[in-house]
């Protein structure tokens, strides 16, 4: 389940409804799938989208999309620092950039013009589309990452990312990842 934060005005939302809404106001699709299968830390590509295959096929299909892959990011995954260091740099892509969270989780940061920063974590379930264009940056966490996703592009050239070099992102390193009540 889904935290969204605005750190500037120390606002925290779970309530899934008021996340959706708040971030398709925004132009950010975001939605919940029934996530049910439990995955092994050595399962496959292909037995990660074939076991979602059902709710992935009409959802490229409307969307035009046609490439699927699966991101795993965990403490044994080597280079981790360096990898970070890319997702935590604000940038854009050229096409939507989506992610389904089979488990794990992670932090998106979103930059929006005449708005305050706010991340939206996303865990098990979650379905996000930052559309094309959009400043974001991605975290996995520092320690002990641990983030398993559905990747779903048109082409997967336009995941490139176009770094915007703001520095923006370093204001909040210091953030945790939000916690549960």
């Amino acid at each position: 389940m889904a935290i969204l934060s605005i750190p500037n005005q120390q606002v925290q939302v779970t309530d899934p409804q008021e996340i959706r809404a708040f971030m398709n106001d925004r132009g950010i699709f975001f939605d919940q799938w029934f996530c049910d299968v439990e995955f092994e830390d050595h399962a496959s590509t292909e037995e990660i989208l074939a076991a979602y295959h059902s709710d992935l096929d009409p959802f490229m299909k409307n969307g035009g999309y046609q490439t699927a892959d699966v991101i795993s990011i965990n403490s044994l995954t080597e280079n981790y620092e360096a990898i970070r260091a890319k997702f935590l740099a604000e940038h854009t892509h050229s096409e939507d950039e989506i992610r389904f969270f089979v488990d794990g989780q992670g932090l998106f940061w979103f930059h929006l013009e005449n708005e305050d920063v706010f991340n939206l974590l996303c865990e098990r379930g979650d379905l996000i589309s930052v559309p094309a264009g959009t400043k974001h940056w991605f975290d996995a966490g520092e320690k002990l990452p641990f983030v398993k996703a559905i990747r779903i592009f048109i082409d997967m050239s336009g995941w490139i990312p176009e770094y915007t070099e703001s520095g923006l992102e370093q204001q909040f390193n210091e953030f945790n990842f939000p916690k549960r009540g």
